[in-house]
């Protein structure tokens, strides 16, 4: 069960991030806004890295970053160890880095999906389990080194 998300953009990102929070609010989903609060420029890097450290320090079971493509926020996530973010572009990539990667980090573009997409994207993200198998778990384990 997810206790509480992780939310994190840059100012590409921000618009979504704030459709998105509407979403989680209307389906009774408890999160922290680590960042940013409006769309003047800034670094994502910064917002990958508070989003991460609230997920390894334990404050939150997930997250979910958005900048304008999400490429970049994701980069600057996976160079942190022990995350593991996925950039999905559609429900059936969320479906996979969940099930297969055990992914504990949803990338989004905000200039890339529109609301309607994310929110679906982000259910699925948010709904589907790590599957458990070994080869996944096998995988993974290299992954972490």
């Amino acid at each position: 069960m997810i206790r509480m998300i992780a939310l994190g953009s840059d100012h590409g990102g921000f618009a979504l991030k704030q459709d998105i929070m509407k979403w989680l609010d209307a389906h009774g989903y408890e999160y922290k806004d680590y960042g940013c609060y409006d769309e003047s420029s800034c670094d994502y890097p910064e917002y990958a890295r508070k989003v991460a450290d609230a997920i390894l320090g334990g404050e939150c079971d997930r997250g979910i970053l958005i900048c304008g493509t999400g490429i970049g926020i994701s980069i600057a996530a996976n160079r942190i160890p022990g995350i593991r973010a996925g950039l999905c572009t559609d429900c059936f990539m969320a479906e996979a880095t969940r099930l297969h990667n055990d992914a504990n980090i949803l990338a989004l573009g905000g200039r890339v999906v529109g609301p309607g997409l994310a929110e679906k994207i982000v259910e699925t993200f948010l709904t589907t389990p790590f599957s458990g198998d070994e080869r996944h778990s096998r995988r993974i384990r290299k992954i972490e080194g």
